[in-house]
């Protein structure tokens, strides 16, 4: 027989656990100063990353890489997209149809007048990666469209 004690007990538990994983990933954050981040990255990646510049299509390496590994954010580099979800979209622009799990936040982006848009960044540093359609392949139906210069790629 289950006494109320343990209903509680249980009840707490599922609620304090979300509240942990928040923390946790809160505690991951990374926040510099524009000064900082621009003695780390590129002045092209400090464009894109922090100031949401956009690379001309069809200039990354990126967008041409077929092997094995995991792409991650040049800014922080927490891994946000396995090769495995990677296909050619014909836009240019390294294109995903899934990040990995607690990688990436999205936004809604209304920078271009009558053009609706969600941005894509990076969980840990909040950098700008690119944007989201929902015009992507099967499973997701969405295309992760990611600005090259803001990943870096690692073999397996």
């Amino acid at each position: 027989m289950i006494d109320r004690r343990t209903v509680l007990t249980a009840i707490g538990a599922l609620t304090l656990f979300p509240a942990v994983a928040r923390a946790a990933a809160e505690a991951d954050r990374l926040v510099l100063t524009d000064a900082q981040w621009k003695a780390r990255l590129t002045p092209v990646q400090f464009d894109i990353l922090r100031r949401q510049g956009t690379e001309a299509p069809f200039s990354s390496p990126l967008d041409h890489e077929k092997r094995a590994g995991t792409y991650s954010c040049a800014g922080c580099d927490l891994a946000l997209y396995s090769s495995k979800t990677k296909y050619d979209s014909g836009t240019g622009w390294p294109s995903f149809w899934k990040p990995l799990p607690n990688a990436v936040a999205t936004a809604k982006d209304d920078s271009l007048p009558g053009e609706e848009r969600n941005e894509v960044h990076c969980r840990r540093c909040s950098g700008h990666l690119g944007h989201v359609f929902d015009d992507g392949p099967p499973p997701t139906g969405l295309r992760y469209c990611m600005d090259g210069v803001a990943l870096k790629f690692k073999p397996s």
